[in-house]
Formats: C-alpha cells, structure tokens, sequence
C-alpha cells in the first residue's frame, strides 16, 4: 500500500512540475519561444521517464537527476545544457560514451555539454541525432 501513495505522489509532483512549466512557458517572452516549446517536446518525447520542472530559473528535465536544462540567455541562437545533476558527481562521460555522429555536443567538461539551435528550421534538421543524444545521456544520470 505504502508503494501505491509513493507512486501518487511521484504522480502528482510530476504534473505539478508540468504546470509550473506551462506557466513559465506561457509568461515567457523570449525571440526564440516556438524553438524553446520544439526542444521541449522532442526531450519529453524521447524517453517516457523524463519529466520536466523549473531549475536555475529555466524549463529542465530530469530522470532521477537533473540532466538537462535550456540556456534562456544565449546569445547565439539557443543552448541546451547537459548534464548529471544539481550536485556534483563523480561521473565522467567521455566524447565517445555518447554517440554524436553530427557533432552536436561541445564538451564543457567531463559531466557536462551543450548542443546549440540557431532556430526551429535547425532544430528540425538536427531533431533525430538530439533526441538520440537525450536517450544516451540519460544513461548516465
């Protein structure tokens, strides 16, 4: 029984995560906003594990962990952080742990990258190589 309410209220602070980005998401006034909500939907699409909430003042999105979040005040188009957490870990992702045939990541450090969109056209072109990239990562975290 006691699983049952763990899992109702893992249920219901996903969905209440969910709404606090709808809600952001809805005041956000950004030039890039119709990309921001394409990347959202290809990073929730891409895993049914991952849920999504507020972190560093952004949409993010998580498995266990925090592992990804949106770069809002880029200044070359718009960034997606990767990364294993809120906490330092002793996790180490080499370039070749992921498999990046487009080279989309640029490594910032051994737990983290970035890939970067100039627009929803680019977002497009890149939408299955990202997506795969978001399945491997999440490996880790």
């Amino acid at each position: 029984m006691a699983g049952n309410a763990s899992r109702t209220k893992s249920a219901g602070s996903a969905a209440a995560a969910s709404a606090s980005v709808e809600t952001f998401l809805a005041r956000l006034d950004h030039p890039l906003k119709p990309a921001i909500l394409a990347l959202r939907k290809i990073i929730l699409a891409a895993e049914p594990a991952i849920a999504e909430g507020i972190k560093w003042n952004a949409p993010s999105f998580r498995t266990s962990e925090y592992f990804a979040t949106f770069h809002l005040g880029a200044k070359d188009g718009l960034q997606v952080i990767l990364h294993v957490g809120a906490k330092a870990r002793d996790v180490s992702i080499s370039a070749g742990a992921i498999a990046d045939p487009q080279a989309l990541l640029e490594w910032l450090g051994k737990d983290r990258a970035t890939v970067k969109f100039r627009d929803v056209k680019d977002i497009k072109a890149k939408q299955a190589a990202f997506a795969a990239i978001v399945r491997q990562w999440i490996k880790f975290v």
